[in-house]
C-alpha cells in the first residue's frame, strides 16, 4: 500500500474526503456546473461584493478553486488552481492559465503572489487550515488574501448544509463554518482582516432583485467576502466617502 492510499483510508475514518472524492462530480458534471453562472442573478450579487472592495492588488494573482473561470475572467486574475480537470478547461477557454493542483500544496515558491482568491472553495477542501497555511506561504510581504464563503448560520449556509446532509451530488462533501471559526483559522496562520463585504440576504430560490453590498462581516449573509494580509503589513485601501488612499496597518 502506497503512501497515498494510506493517508486515503485515514481520511475516510475520519470522514473527510480526499481531493478526488470531492472534486469528481465538478470534473464529470463541468457543463452543468458552468452553466449556472450564465444569467444568474446570485452570481453577479456576489461578483458586486468582490468589485466593491477597496484594497488594492498588486502582483501575480491566483484563483484557488477556479472551477470554470467566470470569477478569474471577471475579476481579471490570470492563473487558476483546481483538482478538477475538465473545469480548468473551461477556464482556459476564458483566457486563463489552468493548473491542476490542490490548495493543501500549491505548486508555487514562497512569497511570489501578490494576491490569492480563496471563493466558495474552503468548504470543499479535506484541510482547510493547510490551505490557509499554503496561502500565507505562497504570499509576499504585501499580498493579500480575498476570502469567499458562505457563513453556516444564515439561511444560504443552511440551506445548503441541508442539501449536503441529503447527499446532494455537488454539496455532499463540503463542509461550511461560521465566520468566526474561519477569523480563528486565519490569526493562527499569521493573517488579520482588514476590510471586508457581506451580501445575500435574499432567501435562497427567492432571489429576484439586485442587492448591494455592506461595508460588514455578517453571519447572516448568503456571501461574505474577507481580505486578509499577513500581520504586520500594511494594505492600501480607499476611502469608501473620499476615494483617497488609506493604509490600514496589521498587528
Amino acid at each position: 500500500m502506497t503512501d497515498i492510499d494510506k493517508k486515503r483510508q485515514e481520511l475516510k475514518k475520519t470522514g473527510v474526503p480526499d481531493w478526488q472524492q470531492a472534486s469528481k462530480v465538478f470534473d464529470e458534471r463541468a457543463p452543468e456546473y458552468n452553466k449556472w453562472f450564465e444569467g444568474s442573478l446570485v452570481y453577479e450579487i456576489e461578483l458586486a461584493a468582490l468589485r466593491d472592495l477597496h484594497t488594492r492588488t498588486a502582483g501575480r494573482q491566483l484563483e484557488i478553486g477556479v472551477g470554470p473561470g467566470h470569477f478569474a475572467e471577471a475579476l481579471g486574475i490570470p492563473l487558476g488552481l483546481d483538482p478538477a480537470w475538465s473545469p480548468l478547461l473551461l477556464a482556459a477557454e476564458r483566457g486563463v492559465k489552468p493548473c491542476q493542483a490542490v490548495g493543501e500544496r500549491l505548486p508555487v515558491l514562497d512569497g511570489c503572489l501578490g494576491a490569492i482568491f480563496l471563493l466558495f472553495t474552503l468548504c470543499f477542501t479535506s484541510n482547510p487550515q493547510q490551505v490557509l497555511a499554503e496561502c500565507f506561504r505562497a504570499l509576499s510581504g504585501e499580498g493579500k488574501l480575498v476570502l469567499g464563503m458562505v457563513p453556516l448560520s444564515g439561511k444560504w449556509g443552511q440551506a445548503l448544509n441541508a442539501k449536503k446532509n441529503e447527499g446532494h451530488d455537488f454539496y455532499r462533501y463540503a463542509r461550511f463554518y461560521t465566520i468566526d471559526t474561519v477569523r480563528q483559522w486565519l490569526d493562527e496562520v499569521g493573517f488579520r482582516v482588514v476590510e471586508a463585504r457581506s451580501t445575500l440576504y435574499q432567501s435562497p430560490g427567492l432571489v429576484k432583485k439586485y442587492e448591494q453590498p455592506r461595508q460588514a462581516l455578517d453571519e447572516q449573509a448568503g456571501f461574505v467576502v474577507l481580505v486578509a494580509v499577513k500581520e504586520g503589513s500594511a494594505a492600501t485601501t480607499l476611502d469608501a466617502e473620499t476615494g483617497n488612499k488609506v493604509v490600514v496597518t496589521s498587528g
